[in-house]
Formats: structure tokens, sequence, C-alpha cells
């Protein structure tokens, strides 16, 4: 599907290299347990609030949801409204609370510990089944990012898989290793804005590709009406309320991840938390309307010059990307999947690695 080229080689190597000299420069500021685990609360309303979103959507803010957009039409607004909805009451209600919270409750470093500190657990007990649980979960939802930058080590470098799977896990755990927190939440900051950035740019471009945003809708509109209404599918079918419920539900998700939870423990102070929500639900709804308005583009792009028929529909920013730009404006943005997968990664390994450190050997094995 990708036209290789050693442009779009040479973009990924300088992205990656990059993220090794961010994590480099964190490892000078991660010299104990508070500075490597939350950065020592230092983290700024920036770094905070796109190192919590980028973070949290990993690849699926550019191939799940366009892809969604691309099968289902304008009833994706659902998903990204309930998504946007959560970013926004997450950190309204739960970032400087948590932040004021973990710091007066002994200087909690992990969820777990600031559970056992918060509610007297002096047997460490709700520690240790809280660090438990993420430790299980995470190891399935971290492998599966991993493996997701594994296909796409393999795609582009043209890799065996095992050793493209072996190659970017490498990469994610070296910065994550030497940097801790600080390394991990300044790529996201990077990562983030890549993201963002692709997001915006390639819906324009194919919008432009397809004679402009009016163009587009009529093309919409002759190739399935239905693609452009909130209280249809694209069968013509009403949504229900359990449907729409339900996909506005995912928004809920975010006040129980213990990755995204940890960036407002690392906030510098509960002051920053308002400019940091303002910046995390503004990138949010950018991001996800580029997301969406990539798939609708596609619809129109695959049905003018793919024949209607694309294999897969989550590969349609992969898609556009490859057939819209030059190699090396492609391999910049190709490295913003690269960057969603391992903003996740990094950020899940962290916190796995708390639970481990800090929950079970320290508190439990020393």
């Amino acid at each position: 599907m990708l036209e290789f080229s050693s442009a779009i080689t040479f973009t990924f190597i300088v992205y990656l290299v990059l993220m090794l000299g961010i994590g480099l420069w964190a490892y000078r500021s991660s010299n104990n347990s508070s500075g490597y685990f939350l950065g020592g609360r230092s983290l700024g309303p920036w770094p905070a609030a796109l190192s919590a979103g980028a973070s949290d959507m990993s690849g699926w803010l550019l191939l799940g949801l366009p892809g969604f957009a691309f099968a289902s039409g304008i009833e994706a607004v659902w998903l990204g409204g309930g998504l946007l909805a959560g970013t926004w009451l997450n950190w309204l209600l739960v970032a400087r609370r948590l932040r004021t919270y973990t710091y007066s409750a002994n200087d909690s470093l992990t969820i777990p510990e600031f559970f056992a500190n918060r509610f007297g657990d002096y047997h460490h007990l709700l520690q240790a089944v809280a660090a438990f649980f993420i430790l299980l979960f995470f190891l399935f939802y971290t492998s599966a990012g991993l493996v997701a930058g594994g296909k796409l080590f393999e795609t582009v470098f043209g890799l065996d898989y095992r050793m493209a799977v072996l190659f970017g896990t490498l990469c994610v755990v070296s910065y994550t290793l030497f940097g801790g927190f600080l390394a991990v939440s300044w790529t996201d900051l990077v990562q983030g804005l890549l993201m963002a950035a692709a997001l915006l740019i390639v819906p324009v471009w194919a919008m432009q590709a397809d004679g402009g945003p009016g163009a587009m809708l009529a093309a919409l509109e002759q190739n399935n009406p239905q693609l452009l209404t909130l209280w249809q599918d694209r069968d013509g079918q009403p949504l229900s309320i359990i449907a729409i419920l339900s996909l506005l539900a995912w928004g809920l998700g975010y006040f129980g991840q213990p990755h995204i939870l940890a960036r407002f423990a690392g906030i510098r102070s509960e002051a920053d938390v308002p400019m940091a929500r303002r910046i995390a639900v503004t990138w949010s709804g950018l991001s996800m309307a580029g997301a969406i308005l990539v798939g609708l583009a596609g619809v129109v792009y695959v049905d003018n010059h793919l024949g209607g028929q694309l294999a897969d529909a989550e590969t349609i920013f992969i898609v556009l990307v490859n057939a819209l730009f030059h190699p090396l404006v492609a391999g910049i943005l190709l490295a913003a999947i690269l960057a969603a997968i391992m903003s996740t990664a990094d950020s899940q390994l962290l916190v796995s690695s708390s639970a481990l450190a800090e929950d079970f050997y320290k508190r439990l094995l020393r």
C-alpha cells in the first residue's frame, strides 16, 4: 500500500532519534523515585494536557476513528462528542482534587499508593489489589500497542514481523527507561502536536483534492445521504437511544485510566489545571474533528479514485497520505501514527513499572 522510499524511512529515523534524545535529556532530572515516576511534580499545563491526551488516544485516533467515520459517516460525532465530554469532565472534576490529595496523602507517587494512604490501608491490601489489576490489564493493553507499532515498522522498513515488534519495543522502552515520567510527558507533547497537525492537514488537503468542502458534501450526499445524518446509520435505520448512549459512554473511561490520572498528580500546581483543561479540550476537539473529516473525505476520494472499494476502512488515513503527499511529507504524517502508538505505550509502561516497583516490590517484598 505504501510507496516505499528513502524519504519516508529518513523521517522515521529522525523522529525516533528525537524521541531518544528527549529521553536522555530527561534522564538528568530523574534522580529519585518522585522524579522518575512523577517528574518531581513539575509538569506545566502544556505537557500535562497534551501528554494526557496523546497517551489516551493511541493509534485509534488516526486509524480507528477515521475508519469509523469512513464506514458510518457523521454518526462518528456521537463517539467523538462523548470522548470530548469525558476529557472535559475528567479535567474539571478529578484533576485538581487528585493533584491536591496525592500530595497531601503522604506524597503518593502512584494511584494504588494514593488509595492506601487516603483510606488508611496500613496492610497495603488495597494497594496490592489495585496494582495487580493495573499490571494484569496493562499487560494486554500495552502488548496490543507494541504489536501495532511493530506492524507499522514492518510496513515502513520491510522488517520481519517479529524483528519489527522487537525494534519498536526497544525504541519505546529505551527512552522510557532512561527518562521516566519527564521523558514520557515531553515526548508525548511532541507526539501530540504531530498527531494534531497531521489530522488537520490531511483532511484539508483531501477536501481540496475532492474539489473543496462544498463538492465533498455534495459527493457524500450523492454517495449515501445517510452518511450526513446524526440520527440514522448508513443503511437508513434510526439510531436507538441505546446506540447513542453507548457511543457517548466511551468518555466515561477517562475517569479510570491510570496513565491519564498520573498526569494530574504530576502537574506543577493546582493553579495550572484550568489552563491545562482548556488546552486538553481544544486539542481533543480539533484532533477528533480532523479524524472524522479524514473518514468523510476518504469516502469521496475512494469513490472517485479507487472505484469505491477499500479493503480495510481503518487504513483510510494511510491511503490518503500515500496518495496525496510527497514521500518526505508523507513520512512526517505517517510518523503521526507511530507517535500515537508510542505515546500510549510509553505511558502504560511507566505506570506498570511504578506499580511493580513502588506498589509491589517496595511495599510488599522489601
